[in-house]
């Protein structure tokens, strides 16, 4: 599968220190064999988990929508950074504005959360074409979401495609005698919908063994999305009356919407957030700083989670909201 197709997760949850520091010293190595002395590159590793053996799929000595993802998902000005590089300025002698200063540019980002890009099809507008994915790229445009752990940061990605599903909404009718071929066949190959059927092969009673066997997803992503599942079919079992403080707290905390909790429990989503509002369980906002909190920033890009403190400190001064959402598509003209 292409890597534009494939969901992508930072920081990596499944490598080592040691595969991470060869990959590093690695990519550099590839931008000084083609010469690439400014600008921003990328460069992307295909790693086996059973020999450790590492390729190169490819590398981009130009900044592309890889770049874009990284710069989103740190906080880091690649573009601007790169262009002041391209004149002449060397990382050491910029400062990371982000910080206020506090760092240099050299200083590598860190991040205190998860993000989880998830690509977007639209293979209703092209009728004639394989739906199936293979080393051809056919995403149209991607989604990036970013949570205080994986689980959350998965779920609010699924809910900003915009494919009309609040969470791993069911894909199936297990009722349906067809319904295991269907699901053998969407794991095995790859399809724009597979992450939903994986939530479904779970309902259905498979195990991660036998999901990995069919896939080769790692048994890590696998395991996290059968807790999910293992919550929801608990929540059906469960009144709204029922569902206390720490209970709401730890669902939301796992990325659940209000609308996927009122779906599993037979109630409206109006009424599920007035319980919500009723325990006080509210979201607080996180700051996107670059070093993981270690300094302290005034950057105005947050995030949204369920923890006890927040980060977010408004004005009393007017404001504007600008409500955009979803994601971004091939045409827009928008890639950072």
């Amino acid at each position: 599968v292409h890597t534009g197709d494939s969901i992508t997760v930072a920081p990596a949850q499944t490598l080592t220190d040691k595969e991470y520091q060869i990959m590093r010293n690695a990519s550099l190595a590839v931008l000084r064999e083609i010469g690439v002395e400014t600008g921003g590159s990328n460069v992307q590793f295909g790693i086996c988990p059973d020999t450790g053996r590492m390729v190169v799929i490819e590398m981009n000595p130009r900044v592309s929508r890889s770049s874009a993802l990284a710069s989103k998902a740190t906080g880091f000005p690649i573009a601007r950074i790169a262009a002041k590089l391209a004149i002449g300025y060397t990382l050491d002698e910029l400062q990371n504005e982000i910080t206020g200063g506090a760092t240099p540019a050299s200083f590598e980002p860190s991040i205190d959360y998860v993000v989880t890009k998830l690509p977007r099809f639209a293979f209703e507008k092209f009728p004639k074409a394989d739906a199936r994915l293979t080393t051809q790229m056919k995403s149209v445009g991607e989604v990036m979401a970013i949570g205080r752990t994986f689980q959350e940061s998965l779920q609010k990605a699924l809910r900003g495609l915009e494919v009309g599903v609040c969470g791993l909404d069911e894909k199936l009718d297990l009722s349906n005698p067809e319904s295991m071929s269907i699901l053998k066949r969407e794991l095995t190959v790859p399809g724009a919908e597979r992450i939903w059927y994986v939530a479904d092969a779970f309902r259905a009673g498979l195990s991660v063994e036998d999901i990995f066997g069919m896939n080769m997803i790692d048994p890590w992503f696998l395991v996290q999305i059968e807790d999910l599942i293992k919550e929801e079919e608990k929540v059906k079992t469960l009144g709204l009356a029922s569902i206390d403080r720490d209970l709401m707290f730890k669902l939301k905390r796992k990325g659940f919407s209000d609308m996927r909790l009122a779906k599993l429990l037979g109630v409206t989503e109006k009424s599920l957030r007035r319980h919500r509002h009723k325990l006080d369980v509210y979201p607080v906002y996180k700051r996107v700083d670059t070093c993981a909190a270690e300094f302290a920033t005034d950057t105005a890009y947050l995030y949204s989670t369920y923890e006890e403190e927040c980060e977010a400190a408004p004005s009393g001064r007017d404001k504007i909201m600008i409500l955009g959402g979803g994601p971004n598509r091939i045409g827009q003209g928008i890639e950072f």
